[in-house]
């Protein structure tokens, strides 16, 4: 069983092989919670995640995920990441790269299978275009859904309200108006001077309002 300097050796060595081989394709790198974490060129991004498989020097053969991240102040506002695992190894590896609105990733969907789908609820919930992807469509929304819901200037509350229509045979979204009722508060209990239609609301807790007078 490896100890934890050993495992971070090995890890150094992956970093040592990724920086030899791919050194035109990498941003950066460092090693950190027992995790190697890479940035790389967009463009290059089937290269490395095909090396990382195949090298027997580096085996990462299990892909666990892939996931966006929205951060509207930047050029490149997305970040796409992808997670994998050395089962040979065990050991985990991160790679992400930069991407602006509307730029297209190419897919690695031909070299992890589960991709597919991995790309596709990023898609779903970023608007991140995969470039060649077999079949990218929506996977977590309806079909007829607009916007992608994890982008930061996403609505909070929405205009629209979903039923399903015996007609259509489908899903669809109608354009409701939402309104806000007007609640008194005295700014004394969350409660206090709540009236309904007849009369004032006695709550516990009222009686403190006598008291300060």
């Amino acid at each position: 069983m490896k100890n934890r300097s050993e495992k971070f050796s090995s890890l150094s060595d992956v970093n040592d092989i990724l920086s030899l081989s791919l050194a035109d394709d990498m941003l950066s790198s460092n090693i950190k919670n027992e995790e190697l974490s890479i940035r790389v060129q967009r463009n290059s991004i089937q290269k490395i995640i095909k090396f990382l498989k195949e090298d027997t020097n580096t085996n990462f053969n299990q892909l666990v995920d892939i996931f966006g991240v929205d951060y509207p102040n930047r050029d490149e506002r997305f970040e796409v990441k992808y997670n994998l695992l050395s089962m040979t190894n065990n050991l985990r590896i991160s790679v992400s790269l930069s991407v602006g609105d509307g730029v297209e990733v190419p897919t690695i969907s031909g070299i992890h299978s589960c991709a597919d789908w991995f790309e596709r609820e990023v898609w779903d919930m970023y608007g991140i275009s995969f470039l060649g992807h077999p079949d990218l469509r929506r996977i977590l929304t309806d079909y007829g859904f607009e916007g992608h819901p994890q982008r930061k200037d996403f609505p909070l509350s929405g205009y629209v309200e979903l039923r399903y229509d015996d007609e259509k045979k489908r899903v669809v979204y109608d354009q409701v108006k939402l309104t806000q009722q007007y609640r008194n508060f005295d700014f004394i209990s969350p409660w206090e001077g709540a009236e309904n239609a007849h009369k004032q609301i006695i709550l516990p807790g009222d009686e403190k309002a006598v008291k300060d007078e």
